[in-house]
């Protein structure tokens, strides 16, 4: 296939980051491509790129980070058949709660999508707007305009289309088509029938783009695919988590047959992390408790899972979240504002710091930072599936007038109260096929 030169080299450059990331010392190789990036020819860096992939991480390297799901379930220390109890008669509003609360916490955030804690705090309290309780005003200056993701407060009508909630509607889609059966090349299939290509990003635009031209999965993850460890497969986890209310291991065995397609160790384990809190959250209103039934289904020498505990751990002693999140920044601020741990890490801070009262927890997502949209969505959707719709304040809710937009086709204009009205019917049937009680 022909692949353009200048894509090519910043493949192999973010390569070299991703490498680093999992352990390996490519300074070598480095040096030899910021030597030849400007003559190698497409051919030469496609090669480099393959012997760049193959580096073994360094001697020393104590992480256990498995991709296949059943080295990832032998390495982590999930009792496998432990079912949280889930009260029926609440199961429709904790649906609707975790649906809204996703919507609500993505509209959120999207204003300041990728923008640092520093410039969110800063413009907030220009516009006498801090902490964060409510949608982001409209500037005052044009000069100050945020990114341009709007809508604004006073200007909402609707959920407009975002890739966190295309996702999300997808998975639905696939449950309703496939149940809880499917596999990874089902759910890779309704990628390419239901999603645009311009509308998936960084990994799963390399996966779509791998899948198109017949590559198998789990290749589909790691052929010239650098951010596969990034948040993509994290976003897509609450699907999972709602046909599997109660069944934290359930969900994430789902969950790592979707991240499979186009992620591989800590962006795997991000999705299944988050499907089994979201999971945990229709039986529990402990912020703590859900978090640990995240850390329970991933590897326990995982870099994930080391960050996570570290910071249940300095939650203990620091008195606010911003003083938490110093400590996150200070270990994992290095990572790309779009990868899997820090952006993990920042959702585990607003539930611990937020206690699950809805608008200090989406605030808290949204205020840290980086993947704003992705951060504030998951922890809505948590929050939102543990306190259920009737207890969302209406300030956040009423706005969206329950609509929703989304790019998946057949599905570009739905009512959010459908949307979780489905879920809750395909919860039901999951739980029935599975045999669980």
């Amino acid at each position: 296939m022909d692949i353009p030169k200048k894509w090519l080299a910043e493949i192999v450059a973010a390569e070299i980051i991703q490498k680093k990331e999992e352990g390996c010392d490519p300074a070598h190789m480095e040096r030899k491509f910021q030597a030849m990036r400007e003559s190698a020819s497409p051919a030469e860096l496609e090669s480099f790129w393959r012997s760049l992939y193959a580096l073994p991480p360094r001697p020393g390297w104590r992480y256990v980070e498995p991709s296949r799901f059943e080295e990832i379930r032998a390495v982590s220390p999930a009792v496998r058949t432990r079912s949280w109890k889930v009260d029926m008669n609440q199961m429709e509003d904790r649906m609707l709660g975790a649906w809204l609360g996703r919507c609500v916490g993505c509209l959120l955030g999207k204003p300041v999508e990728g923008w640092a804690k520093e410039r969110i705090e800063e413009y907030l309290r220009s516009e006498n707007a801090y902490p964060l309780d409510d949608y982001f005003p409209r500037p005052y200056s044009a000069q100050d305009k945020p990114k341009g993701h709007g809508p604004y407060l006073g200007e909402i009508d609707r959920m407009p289309r975002d890739d966190d909630i295309d996702y999300t509607i997808l998975g639905l889609h696939i449950l309703e088509s496939f149940g809880p059966g499917v596999t990874s090349e089902q759910i890779a299939g309704e990628w390419l029938a239901r999603l645009q290509y311009s509308s998936v990003y960084t990994a799963e635009r390399i996966a779509y783009r791998n899948l198109v031209n017949q590559l198998p999965i789990p290749e589909t993850a790691t052929y010239l695919n650098p951010y596969r460890e990034w948040i993509g497969a994290q976003i897509r986890a609450d699907a999972w988590g709602y046909a599997m209310p109660g069944r934290p291991s359930s969900a994430a065995e789902l969950a790592s047959r979707d991240a499979s397609i186009s992620h591989v160790k800590n962006g795997i384990y991000g999705e299944m992390m988050v499907s089994a809190m979201v999971a945990a959250a229709f039986s529990s209103k402990k912020p703590e408790g859900i978090v640990r039934a995240g850390l329970s289904v991933i590897p326990a020498k995982s870099r994930l899972s080391e960050a996570v505990r570290k910071l249940l751990k300095w939650s203990r002693n620091a008195d606010s979240w911003q003083g938490c999140w110093e400590l996150v920044k200070q270990d994992y601020g290095h990572y790309s504002p779009v990868h899997t741990i820090n952006n993990a890490l920042n959702v585990v801070l607003a539930l611990i710091y937020g206690k699950l009262d809805f608008t200090r927890t989406i605030g808290i997502a949204v205020m840290g930072g980086w993947d704003t949209d992705c951060n504030g969505a998951t922890a809505g959707s948590i929050a939102g599936a543990a306190l259920g719709a009737s207890m969302i304040p209406k300030k956040w809710k009423e706005p969206l007038q329950d609509k929703v937009e989304s790019h998946v086709r057949g599905y570009q204009e739905c009512r959010i109260s459908d949307l979780a009205s489905r879920a809750t019917r395909q919860a039901v049937r999951s739980i029935q096929a599975l045999g669980v009680s």
